[in-house]
Order: C-alpha cells, then structure tokens, then sequence
C-alpha cells in the first residue's frame, strides 16, 4: 500500500502548526501582558515566526538524516514542518497586521488574535486525531486547552515583568 506525499508529511504539518500557533500566539500574550505596543507585538511575532519556524526545520531535518532507516526524505519533512510553522503561526497575528490597514479594528485586534488562534488549534487538534486516530473532538480540545495554558503562563510573566519594559 503506497502512502501519498501528502499524508507521508501530515504529521510535520501538524507538528510544525501547532508550534507555530502556540508560540507566536504566547509571543503576542506575553507582548500584551507587559503592556508593549502593537508595533512590538509584530516585531515579536514574526521574530519568533522567522527564528523558530527555522529552528524547528532545521531540528527535523537533521533528525530525520540520522536516522538509520529514512522513510522520508529530510528536506521535505523539514519544508513540510517550516511551512506549515510560518503559515499557522502567522495566524495570530492576522488581526495585528490587519489593525494597521483597519484602524477602527486596534481595540479588538487582542480578542480577535485569541479567535483566529484557537479555531486555527482547534482544526490543527482535529487532524491530529485523524493521523493518531483518536476521537477528533477530544483531541481538538486537548490541542487548545494545551495552546491557552500556553498564553496564559507567556500573559501572566509579561505583566509580572510589565516593569522592566
């Protein structure tokens, strides 16, 4: 039975969306709860996209080429877990660019973060319970539970260190 290219690399997909979400998503909590400027929350957000979003590929690939019996080629696992880190883990951060474009929107720009993230936790959970085939419902819950933990340990160490900014 022959696996397609696209389930072969399903999992880093999954992998590298939800660090891409939960990361960015406690960059921009942590920004929040010191108080920073939206400008700073971007500056963050795609720092923390860019650096590790390459951390993570880089870390696939090279676990993917020491391994004794490659099933799958190393340069597409680690593409597979980059991409799907840059293009979920700027979903956070949709509302913070559309702000600048739509002023009116700045005063909700938290709130709608913290909805585009978790829908995007909750569609991510779900195919991961597909691939670990388990009950996709509770595997999406379990996915956004994990992700808001998250933000709120990154929310509540940016306000306790509000001072320092």
């Amino acid at each position: 039975m022959s696996v397609s290219l696209k389930e072969k690399y399903l999992p880093e997909f999954v992998y590298g969306g939800i660090d891409g979400s939960v990361t960015t998503f406690a960059v921009v909590a942590g920004a929040l709860g010191a108080s920073l400027s939206p400008g700073i929350v971007l500056i963050l957000g795609f720092a923390n996209l860019g650096a590790d979003g390459f951390s993570m590929a880089i870390s696939n690939y090279l676990s993917n080429k020491s391994m004794n019996k490659q099933t799958k080629v190393p340069l597409k696992s680690a593409l597979a877990t980059f991409i799907s880190f840059i293009l979920i883990g700027f979903i956070p951060l949709i509302s913070f660019v559309t702000a600048f474009l739509i002023p009116s929107i700045r005063q909700y720009e938290f709130c709608l973060s913290i909805i585009l993230t978790g829908m995007a936790l909750l569609i991510v959970g779900a195919v991961k319970g597909k691939i670990l085939r388990r009950n996709s419902f509770y595997s999406s819950l379990e996915t956004l539970i994990i992700g808001g933990f998250a933000a709120a340990v990154a929310f509540l160490v940016g306000y306790l260190l509000q001072g320092l900014a």
